[in-house]
């Protein structure tokens, strides 16, 4: 079974549930609770769950929240290696979800902006012929961490692992702009976004028409559509393989859905199956993401596998 390195962000996530509308200028009742979370991490800890070997590289602040998401991590039984930031606190991601399961984020980095080539370098064990890496996104679009990025992409294409790329977030990216992206990124061997995120990469306005657009600049593309599913397209297709979603009776928190889709997706992949049970693996885990709060598996579900 290959062996994942993921490169990405460290967040807690502070989610606040809300049970009713939202009352602007006054009080709703809500269910707040503490996860650990950013989208890097979160794809490690599901892969992890996986079964899969996984090495994540990224930065925590040297706080309480650092230490508890450090040790979340090898609790999934992931290779954590996170480097300690004596100035920054660690990444903090406000989550609030609606009655009806709409989520907004307010996201401050911490030391996730403060990734440097330095880290990767201390973490060039990990980058070796064989092993695919996965690279966040949100390391790309935030300023502080792009050098650290593209450091780590140069340094897997030297040892010739394959590698995949999410499209981080939808805004930031918007904000960042389309042609950076896809230039640092070019040449990795799967892109995964959302259908917002490739609409904004493309321009175009359906998943189909974005997939096949984006083949000019990535081998393979996964286009993710929420409740319609998920597509996959390569060059040389008349069209795309596409899969519906796996019905979830109660949406309890969508956070990490996504991060769960490109873990589930990653290993039938890597291992050369059909795109559409890669697909449907990937829409398998979403779907069980979606069944609890926060953008991980829980800790006691992780015991009881283990046992």
């Amino acid at each position: 079974m290959t062996r994942v390195v993921v490169v990405g962000d460290l967040m807690t996530d502070t989610v606040a549930r809300a049970a009713f509308p939202l009352a602007k200028g006054s009080d709703t009742p809500a269910a707040v609770t503490i996860h650990g979370g950013g989208s890097g991490a979160n794809v490690a800890a599901w892969l992890a769950v996986e079964g899969i070997d996984v090495a994540f590289v990224g930065r925590r602040g040297s706080d309480i929240a650092g230490r508890n998401r450090d040790m979340e991590l090898m609790g999934y039984g992931v290779d954590a290696r996170l480097v300690m930031d004596q100035e920054r606190p660690t990444g903090t991601c406000v989550v609030m979800v609606t009655h009806k399961g709409d989520r907004t984020m307010l996201s401050d980095p911490g030391a996730n902006a403060a990734l440097l080539p330095e880290d990767i370098e201390r973490c060039k064990d990990l980058f070796v012929q064989g092993t695919h890496l996965h690279i966040s996104g949100y390391s790309l679009i935030n300023e502080g961490s792009r050098k650290a990025a593209i450091h780590t992409l140069d340094l897997a294409r030297k040892a010739q692992m394959s590698v995949s790329v999410d499209g981080g977030s939808s805004s930031p990216l918007k904000r960042m702009g389309a042609e950076p992206f896809l230039e640092w990124t070019q040449g990795a061997r799967l892109l995964v976004v959302n259908a917002k995120e490739a609409e904004i990469l493309t321009g175009r306005d359906t998943p189909e028409q974005a997939a096949k657009v984006l083949t000019a600049w990535y081998p393979q593309v996964v286009i993710k559509s929420g409740a319609d599913g998920a597509l996959w397209y390569t060059n040389g297709r008349p069209e795309p393989v596409t899969v519906s979603a796996e019905p979830v009776e109660k949406i309890a928190d969508g956070t990490g859905a996504g991060d769960a889709f490109v873990a589930g997706f990653i290993p039938p992949w890597l291992d050369g199956k059909q795109p559409a049970d890669a697909l449907t693996a990937g829409c398998r885990l979403a779907a069980r993401a979606m069944q609890h709060l926060g953008a991980r598996p829980t800790l006691d579900v992780v015991d009881n596998q283990i046992k």
